[in-house]
C-alpha cells in the first residue's frame, strides 16, 4: 500500500507530462454524455404515433332514418351532446307492433233458461304500429337516475321541442320526481322515452313475444 502511495504521488507531481518512473497521467472523467439518448434517431424524420381507440371501447352512432321531422333531428343532436346521457343508447326508430291477441270467448249463458249467449267479434281492425309514427329512446348514466338527471334530461327535451318553429303540442310539465326511472314525453307524432339502465333492460329490451 505504501508503495502504491508513493507512486501516486509521483505521477501527481509529475504532472500531465512522463514521470521519472515511465507512467503518464490520464484524466479519470471519460467524454461527454450527449443529451439525446441512444436510443433515439436524430438522423431520419421524426415520426408521430397515432393510436386509435379500440373496437370495443369506440362510441357507437346512431344512423338515423331519412324520413325524419326537422324536430326529432333537432332534438338527437341536442341530446346527443349531453353530458348525463349514455351516446350508445341514444336512438330513433319505429314502434313496435304488438302482435293480435287471442279471440274473445263467447260468453257464458246465464239465467234458468240458459240465454245470452252471444258472440262478442273479432274487434275492429286497427293499423299496426302504434299511436306514434317513431320513439326516441335515452338512458341516464348509471348511478345518475336517482341524483335529478332524468328530470333534467326532460327539461332539455321540452326546452328543444317547444323552440322548434312551429312549436309542438306538448302537455303540462310535471314536477313529480321520477321514482321508477322512467320518463315519456309525448310529442304528438312521436314519443321520447327517458330511461334507467333496469327500466331500459327490463322494457325495452325484451322482444314483443315475451309481453
Amino acid at each position: 500500500m505504501q508503495t502504491l502511495r508513493c507512486i501516486r504521488r509521483a505521477v501527481t507531481v509529475a504532472g500531465p507530462g512522463p514521470s521519472r518512473l515511465g507512467f503518464t497521467s490520464r484524466s479519470i472523467t471519460g467524454p461527454t454524455p450527449p443529451s439525446t439518448p441512444w436510443f433515439i434517431d436524430t438522423e431520419g424524420p421524426v415520426q408521430s404515433i397515432t393510436r386509435h381507440t379500440p373496437p370495443h371501447l369506440a362510441p357507437k352512432t346512431h344512423e338515423l332514418p331519412e324520413n325524419l321531422s326537422a324536430g326529432i333531428r333537432q332534438l338527437f343532436v341536442q341530446l346527443s351532446k349531453s353530458p348525463l346521457l349514455e351516446p350508445s343508447t341514444l336512438s330513433v326508430q319505429r314502434p313496435v307492433a304488438a302482435l293480435p291477441g287471442p279471440p274473445l270467448p263467447r260468453t257464458l249463458p246465464k239465467g234458468r233458461r240458459k240465454r245470452g249467449r252471444t258472440y262478442s267479434g273479432e274487434g275492429l281492425v286497427e293499423e299496426p304500429g302504434g299511436i306514434w309514427d317513431w320513439v326516441v329512446t335515452a338512458q341516464v348514466k348509471e348511478g345518475t337516475e336517482n341524483r335529478g338527471s332524468i328530470e333534467a334530461v326532460v327539461r332539455q327535451v321540452r326546452k328543444t321541442l317547444l323552440s322548434v318553429d312551429p312549436p309542438l303540442p306538448l302537455a303540462p310539465n310535471s314536477k313529480r320526481r321520477m321514482l321508477n326511472g322512467w320518463a315519456m314525453i309525448d310529442a304528438g307524432k312521436f314519443a321520447v322515452h327517458i330511461l334507467s339502465c333496469d327500466a331500459r333492460r327490463k322494457y325495452f329490451e325484451r322482444s314483443a313475444a315475451e309481453w
